[in-house]
């Protein structure tokens, strides 16, 4: 991987956005690693702003209380400078969000096939969209919804079925493009 003189050139943090089983926290925690900064989950983050696991923090509030937990916590963590962020599916949907993270950041969009998203959910629970219901049904309704805005991201990237650090890979290449 490459040293922490890599994120010299970065002046501001790293968005990863993708549907759920993209790979965004397993994939961010090795990015960042690789970049030497530092990592944040934006879900671990609500978890521990709340106090609460999401799961309950949807069963007890709803969907829209967290989305607003999440939009406050993904603020504060687009204030704290360069940093390797995994956002939860469904942030980049929120337009305030979205806005907040396309002007403080590099918003990398993490796609991945139906197929693999369906197989990586289907090993870790604890997915509230996903409960009681086919997981490849939600998450082909979510990608047409969500598709359209997530290719609003900065830089796309696929994430292949095999190891993150292909992953990985991929998003350092894009970075390292000159913009268009």
């Amino acid at each position: 991987m490459r040293s922490a003189n890599a994120s010299a050139g970065l002046d501001r943090p790293i968005v990863l956005v993708g549907h759920m089983g993209c790979g965004k926290t397993a994939v961010g925690r090795r990015l960042a690693e690789a970049l030497g900064l530092p990592f944040r989950d934006s879900d671990a983050e609500v978890e521990a702003a709340a106090g609460l696991p999401i799961p309950e923090i949807f069963a007890r509030f709803g969907e829209a209380h967290f989305r607003d937990g999440e939009r406050r916590v993904i603020a504060r963590l687009l204030g704290e400078g360069p940093a390797v962020i995994a956002t939860g599916g469904g942030a980049f949907m929120d337009p305030d969000t979205r806005a907040l993270a396309l002007a403080r950041a590099i918003v990398v969009w993490i796609e991945a096939d139906l197929d693999l998203l369906a197989e990586r959910v289907a090993r870790k629970g604890g997915r509230p969209l996903l409960a009681g219901r086919d997981p490849r049904e939600v998450l082909a309704e979510l990608a047409r919804v969500r598709d359209p805005v997530y290719a609003k991201a900065h830089l796309r990237v696929r994430s292949s079925p095999g190891p993150h650090e292909e992953t990985v890979a991929a998003i350092l290449h894009a970075l390292a493009q000159p913009a268009a």
